[in-house]
């Protein structure tokens, strides 16, 4: 069983290829925006989130007013700025709390309990909208009221949606050329169905230089007598994903150039995981893949962009958050008495391998590290105070690294800074460690919001396939989904130690 090295026939051209070939034809799993390959599904759910919301306030001021007159007796001066304000500030309240990504755990009651806080949050930023934007204002009843139906429909569609999701509408269906070890990959780091409502693998195609040794038997497609594109047009994908173990004089190239041509997407598997994971498989990456990637590049451009970003928003934390700092300074404090530091300083990483000195307020009595030797977060969990204990789980602990940031030692977002130590010993263990010095170091991360802290070597070899990921990929864009989803990771304590 096996592809040709050659291509073993021309097939016309469908009414499907020739819309993909013309870009007439989204693909239908992703959207790629800013680098960032956004899952189709969610952008659809958002915006029929959206609409529900804005039709809640045209309805909730019909329902007040009996259907009359309507702007004027609800009290909208401008009803569709006004509609438009609360169709936007809900779903992104919702967002934040991690609403449209596939990786939520908790269950219905964890999803329930993340919209009724994303709902009040967005209840509070309309409010205080509404006092310096007075016109845009809605009546405290029809207010009320748009909320409470919006509420409803959505967490009545939500599982509806998902249903009909799951069923594998809207995915991208996927051939994977390859049935060895890397084929199988596919399986063992996506095994949750969540993870696969961006695609759903239809077949395998073993090649004759990659016999089936790992994939389900039943899903190999038998390939004789013919040629990819006839099999990728009889099974009706819209992608093939190489995963061929040995691609030495293996790899149908003419094949895979002809489904090109007739609009198929092909990509790597590496690609792949990139799209589907957010993060770069250690054991797939290579360096010829990384010398040619598009998307390491650095510029002028991007450097000031990154650094007005940095400080605009840093400014506004520190802003709000300035209460925040003297309350637990107050708690320090109390606990340990009037002489006791604030905060501590401690010795990282940075920008080109360069060390720095990180701040934050001081979590334990004594320094976090024993003799000189850094040690893993959990064997410190222990020795941790009671303030201390909760401002680490809270993270309030790094919001004195705002100094750091306005200083331009560290950005708003990005790698976890680490021990000289750590680094030594990581640097040596795990390949492409060092390149994640590449960008300055963050106060959270695309690695921070995707999986909890490092508790082991393990857990380095996962933080650092996210932190690549981000180095290849940082844009404005990603940094502002990083700190939405932070703020989810902050109230519910995922990850925190």
């Amino acid at each position: 069983m096996g592809f040709p090295a050659t291509r073993s026939g021309h097939l016309p051209y469908n009414g499907r290829s020739l819309l993909q070939t013309n870009g007439l034809q989204p693909d239908l799993g992703t959207f790629r925006y800013f680098k960032m390959h956004l899952q189709m599904p969610f952008l659809l759910l958002a915006l029929l989130e959206f609409c529900i919301c804005v039709a809640a306030v045209f309805v909730a001021a019909y329902v007040s007013v009996d259907g009359s007159y309507l702007a004027q007796d609800a009290g909208i001066q401008s009803s569709v700025a006004t509609a438009m304000l609360f169709g936007l500030v809900v779903p992104v309240t919702i967002m934040v709390m991690g609403l449209y990504q596939s990786r939520i755990r908790g269950g219905v009651l964890g999803v329930f309990l993340r919209s009724v806080i994303g709902f009040a949050c967005g209840v509070v930023i309309l409010a205080v909208l509404y006092y310096f934007f007075p016109t845009l204002q809605l009546q405290r009843g029809v207010f009320g009221l748009a909320v409470l139906i919006a509420f409803l429909l959505i967490g009545t569609i939500r599982p509806m949606y998902f249903h009909y999701l799951d069923r594998d509408i809207l995915k991208v269906r996927v051939l994977v050329l390859g049935a060895g070890e890397k084929a199988a990959s596919i399986a063992r780091r996506l095994r949750r169905h969540v993870d696969r409502r961006g695609f759903h693998i239809v077949s395998y195609a073993a090649l004759s230089t990659d016999p089936v040794v790992a994939v389900d038997r039943k899903s190999v497609v038998n390939t004789a007598g013919r040629s990819l594109l006839e099999l990728a047009v009889a099974s009706d994908v819209d992608e093939i994903v190489v995963a061929a173990d040995e691609r030495r004089g293996g790899l149908p190239l003419d094949e895979l150039l002809e489904c090109k041509l007739h609009g198929l997407d092909v990509i790597d598997l590496l690609s792949f995981f990139e799209r589907e994971q957010g993060k770069l498989p250690l054991e797939l990456l290579r360096p010829e893949w990384l010398i040619y990637s598009d998307r390491f590049g650095r510029g002028t451009f991007r450097d000031i962009g990154k650094r007005a970003f940095d400080l605009l928003a840093s400014g506004l934390i520190l802003a709000c958050g300035w209460p925040v700092l003297l309350l637990t300074a107050l708690a320090i404090w109390l606990e340990d008495g009037p002489d006791a530091p604030l905060l501590c300083r401690q010795v990282r990483v940075g920008f080109l391998g360069k060390p720095f000195e990180v701040l934050r307020f001081r979590s334990m009595p004594v320094d976090s590290t024993s003799g000189g030797q850094a040690r893993w977060r959990t064997e410190m969990d222990h020795g941790r105070s009671r303030v201390g204990k909760f401002i680490r789980k809270t993270r309030i602990d790094t919001l004195p690294q705002i100094l750091n940031v306005l200083t331009g030692t560290m950005s708003l977002v990005g790698p976890r800074p680490e021990s000289p130590q750590f680094v030594e010993r990581l640097g040596e263990a795990i390949p492409y460690y060092r390149e994640r010095h590449a960008v300055k170091p963050g106060m959270t991360g695309w690695a921070q919001v995707c999986y909890p802290y490092d508790a082991s070597f393990n857990d380095s070899v996962q933080t650092q396939e996210f932190d690549l990921f981000y180095v290849k990929n940082h844009t404005i864009f990603l940094d502002l989904l990083i700190l939405f989803q932070a703020a989810e990771v902050v109230l519910f304590g995922r990850g925190s130690r």
